[in-house]
């Protein structure tokens, strides 16, 4: 028994040191888009706020989205590091479950797979990804939340409406962090 409490404690201060956000429990299971059309949300997202987590440390942040094959997207993530260099991710959205098309696997380099929900979007204007993991059997979960929009800004009541959505999930929408989308500060990445 004493064993299993080191393993968890060490890979508990591991993780936390990593900055990502846990919560006591089993993942919730957040209501997703419905009738969601996996071939709209394709092109350029900028990312307004996320949950941190141990694949960003950047600002910046854009994804862009193209169609690999009927049920699978290409993501080619990009980000400004501090120390002026840009970083690129690239992985997949794959539908799990047709008659879920919202409720996808992300897969990105070098990292297991992990679920990436769609809660909600316009396809032009907005979109809220949710994803969570559960560890110990459900003793904790790690949750991912990003917002994103077309644009590099998004109005404040879109804003506090998928802070809603977040709430309402018992995502706790306080460690939400803004992502840096200043054009001249993000100029970088346009080059």
């Amino acid at each position: 028994m004493k064993t299993v409490q080191v393993i968890f404690l060490t890979l508990l201060s591991v993780l936390t040191v990593s900055a990502q956000i846990f919560a006591r429990g089993r993942c919730p299971h957040p209501a997703v888009q419905e009738n969601f059309d996996l071939s709209r949300p394709l092109g350029k997202w900028y990312e307004i706020q996320r949950l941190p987590n141990i694949l960003q440390k950047g600002e910046c942040s854009t994804s862009i989205l193209s169609l690999k094959s009927p049920g699978v997207i290409d993501i080619l993530n990009r980000e400004l590091l501090a120390n002026g260099t840009i970083n690129t991710m690239t992985g997949l959205f794959k539908v799990k479950d047709p008659s879920e098309p919202a409720k996808l696997e992300a897969s990105l380099e070098n990292y297991p797979p992990g679920p990436y929900w769609v809660l909600s979007t316009d396809y032009d204007g907005h979109s809220l990804g949710f994803g969570c993991t559960d560890f110990f059997f459900g003793v904790f979960h790690a949750e991912y939340a990003y917002i994103l929009s077309r644009e590099p800004t998004l109005p404040q009541e879109t804003l506090k409406e998928l802070h809603r959505i977040l709430t309402s999930a018992g995502v706790d929408v306080d460690f939400l962090t803004n992502t840096n989308q200043d054009e001249a500060f993000c100029s970088a990445m346009n080059q």
